[in-house]
């Protein structure tokens, strides 16, 4: 892991340990999430409703169009934080993967198959088949509990359950330290914002739960809750169940911090529709990452890793995330989303 000289951070850094002396060395990890974009196999799973993938439509080179998305996948993970830490995510989570499958097959491309990322990844009951999973650097994280948390509605008229994604809660160890990342993929917006308010709201407590439940073993825990909300960070799941704050220093212990809000405040945004755009994918973590003792890890800093290839050129959605599929087509993009990181950084001991 390269080390961060405060030489080279020190303005951005300054506000924040603007006490330590001009020679202290960081340690630095991305921690990202990334929405892949309907990642399916090319093979038509009987066990389950895949049907309606994108990648199923396309009648002829399936198999070459799987392998070029996957390597796409492997393409934008590879340069996340890449610029400041010199290495990929030592752990992303990601949504939208059909399987395990699809996962080792990103995780063994070229561009990351050196980096010998572990995968966890538990199948979801979701309608459409698709699920959340991490990846890790096997080097930099190692696992020490993993299990997945169902969000258990039902149809108000035909009391039927909804079947979506798991929450997938993991905890380990970081560099030899303890910390717990939630993946989530919350109910999206089908049928309107208001009209499926609930099922977000409801996907929050069950995020709220778990967190709550790590805090009452340890009111100092460090988690990070990550994923695709389909919420933005002013709408009541993130803000009236989650709690979540936007100035750190009103953030008090068991409290959750949202770096995002401040991007979403300015206009910037992970994910746009009818010219608007949305910031549904967001990190959050609780404040014992917010202190200002870097002999752990501490939080840096947020963004949105929206860099210019991955942004559409042309035509009708110039200027949207450039997206995999459309018009029954590959066209050689990545995701209808932009991902989303922070840094975690901690004094490096020589």
């Amino acid at each position: 892991m390269r080390k961060l000289n405060i030489t080279l951070i020190a303005l951005v850094l300054l506000k924040t340990i603007n006490s330590y002396s001009q020679d202290k060395n960081f340690k630095a990890h991305t921690i990202a999430f990334y929405n892949l974009e309907n990642l399916f196999d090319p093979e038509d799973d009987p066990n389950k409703f895949d049907e309606n993938s994108p990648i199923m439509a396309i009648k002829n080179d399936r198999s070459l169009i799987y392998k070029k998305k996957v390597h796409n996948m492997a393409r934008v993970i590879a340069d996340i934080g890449l610029d400041v830490t010199n290495n990929t995510p030592a752990i992303i989570g990601v949504a939208e993967v059909e399987n395990i499958a699809v996962l080792e097959a990103v995780v063994n491309d070229s561009l990351l198959i050196n980096k010998d990322y572990g995968i966890v990844h538990f199948d979801s009951p979701d309608i459409r088949g698709i699920d959340v999973g991490l990846l890790y650097q096997k080097g930099l994280f190692i696992p020490t509990h993993k299990s997945n948390h169902p969000l258990k509605i039902h149809n108000s008229t035909t009391k039927k359950r909804i079947y979506t994604r798991d929450q997938l809660l993991v905890s380990g160890k970081l560099d030899g330290e303890l910390i717990h990342i939630l993946v989530n993929h919350w109910p999206s917006r089908r049928g309107g914002e208001a009209t499926s308010r609930w099922m977000r709201e409801a996907a929050a407590k069950v995020n709220k739960h778990l967190i709550d439940s790590l805090q009452s073993k340890d009111p100092y825990a460090k988690i990070i809750t990550m994923g695709d909300l389909n919420d933005n960070p002013t709408n009541s799941s993130i803000k009236k169940i989650l709690k979540a704050k936007h100035k750190r220093k009103t953030v008090g212990l068991k409290e959750i911090y949202n770096p995002m809000e401040a991007f979403y405040k300015k206009g910037l945004g992970s994910n746009a529709y009818a010219d608007s755009w949305s910031l549904f994918d967001q990190i959050m973590i609780t404040q014992p990452f917010l202190e200002k003792d870097y002999s752990s890890f501490r939080f840096y800093k947020a963004g949105i890793f929206n860099k210019n290839y991955l942004v559409n050129k042309k035509g009708r959605f110039k200027g949207y995330p450039f997206r995999s599929f459309a018009n029954d087509g590959f066209t050689n993009g990545y995701s209808d989303h932009f991902p989303v990181y922070i840094y975690l950084i901690k004094e490096a001991l020589d």
